[in-house]
């Protein structure tokens, strides 16, 4: 493999698939940051030989496509991905910059950390975590293979989206969410000495993802622009109507209870309906049920187990279900998040797998393309 870019999320990939013997390529134009990401143990500094297997952009949104031009043309890999936060503008000024787009998946790793660059880089980084693919109407399955493989060495969860919904799904529960982080903290600026000494928890939960990383953050804000934009505005229309009842409670006599409170209690309630709404999700999908057919042949079951094993699935988590005339189910529980890869895993060994999906109950027998 090649990595290029060695920040938080190069170095963690280098970190995580190094672990299982794969030799990694670290470049980067910080050189300092590519030697310091190698004396971690992400890999070696340096362009290879021969074309790799696969190459990872990791660079800002608006760099990918000259970089992913950049490397085509020099050889680099046969098949290449990103981890840009962002996946419209990448994936358009690839089409327009880069010969071959069918060896080009667009990809994005649902993980960070509030510190960057290599130093805070862990080769856990991605474990559990989902990782979304965005393959277009021209990517090879190979390519997308390719980048399933390296997705499976790092742990990861690999979930496939269409580029504008990623864009959508990320301006509100990251992108947005980032920013407000970064508003609040600006309030801070000039804040007293007394006023900092009442600072709690609320106020670290509140800032703790602001920004920090100014130039990658202005890069990945312009280029999801219209998405941050829409979350933003329904914010400001109920921060308008969240001031507007407090300033006429502010100016209200002090006697006059009259004055409604209807609008602030609703903006409170639709809060904890959202959060509730979260909480209910994470609760369903903590947990999926995986079924196998185990023909009737004398070891089948311990085959089984054995794979089963290398999924960190115990042997007394797992149950046998009814027959049929081809042999008997068995099922187990692992989190949701992992059993599309799981499911996926045990087809390709050549088992008859499936599970049902916590959310819709819809029994899922392959990760679709």
């Amino acid at each position: 493999m090649a990595v290029v870019g060695t920040g938080l999320v190069g170095t963690s990939i280098g970190l995580a698939v190094s672990r299982h013997g794969v030799k990694v390529h670290l470049l980067d134009k910080d050189e300092v940051a590519a030697r310091t990401a190698a004396a971690l143990g992400a890999g070696v500094v340096g362009a290879p030989d021969e074309p790799v297997d696969l190459a990872v952009i990791a660079v800002p949104p608006s760099a990918v496509g000259g970089v992913l031009a950049e490397m085509q043309a020099r050889g680099l890999a046969r098949t290449y991905t990103d981890v840009a936060s962002v996946k419209a503008q990448p994936a358009r000024d690839v089409r327009k910059s880069v010969d071959a787009p069918s060896s080009y998946v667009g990809g994005h790793p649902l993980a960070d950390r509030e510190r960057c660059g290599p130093l805070a880089a862990r080769a856990d980084l991605f474990e559990d975590r989902a990782w979304v693919l965005t393959p277009s109407e021209t990517t090879s399955q190979d390519a997308v293979n390719q980048v399933f493989a390296m997705i499976a060495l790092c742990g990861a969860v690999p979930v496939i989206m269409g580029e504008r919904a990623h864009d959508d799904a990320v301006a509100l529960t990251s992108h947005a969410p980032r920013v407000v982080a970064s508003l609040t903290a600006a309030r801070l600026q000039h804040g007293s000495q007394e006023s900092f000494r009442l600072a709690g928890q609320a106020l670290r939960d509140v800032t703790r993802m602001a920004v920090r990383d100014t130039g990658l953050w202005n890069d990945i804000l312009q280029a999801n622009a219209p998405a941050v934009a829409g979350v933003l505005r329904e914010l400001r229309d109920d921060l308008t109507t969240l001031l507007t009842t407090l300033d006429d409670l502010s100016s209200a006599p002090q006697d006059n209870g009259s004055q409604s409170l209807e609008p602030m209690v609703d903006l409170l309630n639709r809060g904890a309906a959202g959060l509730a709404a979260l909480q209910e999700w994470q609760a369903a999908d903590r947990q999926a049920h995986v079924q196998v057919l185990v023909p009737e042949r004398p070891g089948q079951l311990v085959r089984l187990l054995d794979v089963l094993n290398t999924f960190h699935v115990e042997q007394e988590d797992v149950v046998p279900r009814h027959s049929t005339e081809e042999g008997f189910s068995i099922t187990f529980a692992v989190p949701a998040m992992r059993a599309g890869q799981i499911v996926m895993e045990l087809s390709r060994a050549g088992w008859n797998a499936e599970f049902v999906d916590p959310v819709s109950g819809a029994r899922k027998a392959e990760v679709c393309f």
